[in-house]
């Protein structure tokens, strides 16, 4: 037996032996192989511009994966090189979908496109602009960036290590795009996007659904309803889940959704609660990008949900 399968067993048998009636069926959690080939992130210069001798570029990222796909902030590093060939490092590099904690961070959907991500803390929540600064180089024509970044594919198993892939994106300066589309930049015909109140399936054969979208003066409140068919109560997480819109944030200061509350749902019930997401009055257009517990404890596979007429 694989230690992952193990690990699952173990996991069941030692919730058996606590008398829990929250009882999870061990699953293959191998990684498929991808029916199509990865094309990994994008990206594309929004803005070049010459600060006091530092060269400040402006990015969007677009996913390319052909599956949900989470890039590490932390782990992105840059260089330009002028026209002559001489290259600089660039110390300031805010690329990516959202700083990893313990090997995850936010996902977006395939052929979905982003300028920035939620940082500060979950009391006081703040935009970070993705964007490259490098020191002692002044803007010219004939300029590339070259960005090295790290990216993790799939659902999100908390209990296997991701595997990281590791890429380049290559930026020509010369090249800034100015309308850049957010933030569903590319249709991919395998991604599901479902709509408010769809039935998404989640762990011991329940499921979840979005019954409810409130604009607060701080954003969105989400009301949440999971019905329970089976033989055994269950709890079902889903995290704090992210929304995007029309300015391209990813809006929702990451924690492994496994973190947050979830109430039981009893068997043959339901269970009701809600979430919320902190976003500025005047953007529309958002979706909701939603990891739901499935399968396994700790195993999140995401769904898109469509709120771009709230």
């Amino acid at each position: 037996m694989s230690a992952r399968k193990t690990l699952a067993a173990v996991i069941v048998l030692g919730l058996a032996v606590t008398g829990c009636d929250y009882i999870v069926p061990p699953i293959d959690i191998s990684t498929p192989t991808p029916a199509i080939a990865s094309q990994g992130w994008s990206a594309i210069a929004t803005n070049v511009a010459d600060a006091n001798g530092t060269l400040h570029v402006d990015l969007a990222i677009k996913n390319n994966t052909n599956d949900w796909s989470a890039m590490d902030v932390g782990s992105s590093a840059a260089k330009v090189t002028d026209a002559a060939g001489k290259t600089s490092n660039c110390a300031t590099v805010f690329v990516g979908t959202s700083v990893f904690v313990n090997d995850g961070g936010w996902f977006l959907a395939p052929g979905f496109q982003m300028k920035g991500y939620t940082t500060g803390s979950v009391a006081k929540p703040s935009t970070q602009l993705l964007y490259v600064e490098c020191a002692g180089v002044t803007k010219s024509a004939g300029e590339k960036l070259a960005i090295d970044y790290s990216y993790i594919t799939g659902p999100f198993n908390y209990y296997t290590p991701s595997q990281r892939y590791h890429d380049t994106l290559k930026l020509d300066l010369d090249k800034v795009v100015s309308d850049a589309k957010y933030p569903l930049a590319e249709a991919v015909a395998s991604l599901k996007i479902d709509k408010a109140g769809a039935t998404i399936p989640a762990i011991n054969d329940c499921t979840v659904q979005l019954t409810g979208v409130k604009r607060t003066d701080t954003g969105f409140e989400f009301s949440w309803e999971s019905m329970n068919p089976g033989t055994n109560p269950a709890y079902v997480h889903i995290g704090q889940p992210p929304v995007i819109g029309s300015d391209g944030i990813l809006y929702g200061f990451y924690l492994s959704p496994h973190l947050s509350d979830a109430p039981i749902t009893p068997v043959g019930g339901k269970g009701d609660w809600t979430t919320t997401a902190t976003v500025p009055a005047g953007v529309t257009g958002f979706y909701i990008m939603l990891p739901v517990e499935t399968k396994q404890q700790k195993y999140f596979v995401d769904h898109v949900v469509d709120i771009t007429d709230k």
